[in-house]
């Protein structure tokens, strides 16, 4: 039964005061930061590379290091926010990731630029669903409630868009200021969310322990392996750096799952993973999210390196990859009623790989219109359908007690594939490339598409398997 007592900060859903509309803007303005960041580097990734004399293989990291931080956290920050309250870490995460903005525009190596991005990824790992549940705790139950997660959604959607765009914009410039540009907008952000955000205690059901052993081992663990993968190129398969680095990965999964086991509250709660339709989502949305940033990836160096486009023209070229689902953002949650999550879920992962082979005909682009273009079409149209779906048909049947959980589970999926697959594709790309350089792409790109590829088709398998209760469901279903 819904309370009649108003919560704090609250308002008629017919008349928002300013200060509601004031703290929305912040939310979703930081949210809007959080999407853009994994995009804003992709155009800009070349010349990164040269500026810092990286290998493809090193670069990467300033792609799969934010993304990293970002899932292999992000159950641990639920437990930070749960255990400090929402204000208190969200304000916190907002100055932390500011600094680190500035810092990774000044790094004059990969090691550092791989922290920054961690920090930077762990910050969004705190503010993006805490600015989701200051919202739900803020804003009336009802159309207001509605229209302010509408909004939060919408620039959360836009927010890659805009990152490809201020990438080629920025990059013209110089790369450097892809990497801090943040800090002035979020610093601007904490200021007025120092007025804005609504004071709060940490709840009466905070965790015991924060998860800290499992948190580090597991994202340790995830770096190390991508490390034994990047490497593979230049060392070989039974190269020492390889063969240590993958060692110390298992070592580090087994502290993982050993502290998880003897925690009373693990972060990984094994019920979750036993619900069928939890488990296809996050399998359907780490192969989507992954394969996406493996083809943006392999084509960014082909049209610069191969084609000499800039970063700009680059940026622009790679629009019509997202920006079909920020247009339709607002239109998703129809599509999903009236279609229901696995068949749209199913196609969304068919259109995409339809479009993997295309591009995948040849080693390298033969023209954008006949090539880049369809593909990008089809990636776009796969998100437009299955986006939402995968997000509704994740929390489909689960209780509340453990919704927080699982979407927290469900976002680590979509990271993890942000991780591994772009990665790969790197070392494939590294491996047959001319110098190695990260402004230098193999004409042959075909191992690496192949990749891409093989990782959509995996995504469409899961989608496909969820299709097989709705035709049993309909062959007991009299026709009226």
């Amino acid at each position: 039964m819904t309370s009649l007592k108003t919560p704090p900060h609250t308002a008629p859903a017919t008349d928002w005061s300013p200060r509601l509309w004031g703290l929305l803007l912040v939310l979703a303005a930081n949210m809007l930061v959080d999407a853009l960041e994994v995009s804003v580097v992709v155009v800009a990734m070349p010349s990164i590379g040269e500026g810092l004399h990286l290998s493809l293989t090193a670069v990467q990291w300033s792609l799969t290091g934010f993304a990293a931080g970002f899932g292999g956290l992000m159950l641990f920050g639920g437990r930070v926010v749960a255990r400090y309250g929402r204000r208190r870490v969200y304000l916190a995460a907002l100055l932390v990731f500011a600094a680190a903005s500035v810092v990774a525009g000044c790094a004059d190596g990969p090691g550092l630029l791989l922290a920054t991005r961690l920090v930077k990824g762990f910050c969004a790992a705190l503010t993006a669903p805490t600015g989701l549940a200051i919202i739900g705790s803020t804003f009336p139950e009802g159309p207001a409630r509605t229209r302010a997660v509408s909004v939060y959604s919408l620039f959360g959607a836009g927010g890659f868009t805009l990152g490809l765009l201020l990438s080629g914009l920025l990059t013209e410039a110089s790369w450097r200021w892809t990497l801090a540009f943040p800090a002035p907008v979020v610093l601007l952000l904490f200021v007025f969310g120092l007025r804005l955000v609504p004071a709060d205690s940490p709840g009466p059901a905070a965790p015991a322990g924060l998860g800290t052993t499992g948190a580090l081992t597991f994202t340790g663990g995830l770096l190390s392996f991508v490390y034994a993968v990047v490497s593979v190129p230049q060392a070989g398969w039974g190269g020492t750096r390889v063969v240590l680095a993958a060692l110390v990965s298992a070592a580090l999964f087994a502290v993982c799952v050993r502290a998880e086991r003897a925690s009373p509250q693990p972060l990984l709660p094994s019920g979750v993973l036993t619900k069928p339709t939890m488990v296809r989502s996050a399998l359907g949305a780490a192969a989507l999210n992954g394969s996406y940033l493996g083809l943006l990836l392999v084509i960014t160096f082909q049209l610069q390196s191969l084609w000499g486009w800039s970063a700009l023209r680059t940026a622009v070229a790679l629009l019509p990859a997202s920006l079909p689902l920020a247009v339709t953002a607002l239109l998703s949650g129809r599509m999903v009623g009236r279609f229901g999550p696995p068949r749209l879920i199913a196609a969304g992962a068919l259109v995409p790989v339809a479009g993997y082979a295309l591009y995948l005909r040849h080693g390298a682009p033969v023209s954008y219109a006949a090539d880049v273009l369809p593909t990008l079409l089809c990636v776009a149209a796969g998100f437009v359908l299955a986006f939402t779906a995968l997000n509704v048909q994740a929390t489909t049947g689960v209780p509340a007690a453990e919704r927080a959980s699982t979407v927290g589970i469900y976002q680590t999926a979509v990271q993890l594939g942000a991780v591994l697959v772009p990665a790969a594709v790197a070392a494939l790309l590294y491996g047959h490339s001319v110098s190695g350089s990260a402004a230098s792409v193999a004409t042959d790109s075909r191992p690496a598409l192949a990749l891409v590829t093989a990782v959509g088709a995996l995504g469409l398998l899961a989608g496909l398997t969820g299709l097989r209760p709705l035709r049993r469901h309909s062959a007991r279903t009299p026709v009226a």
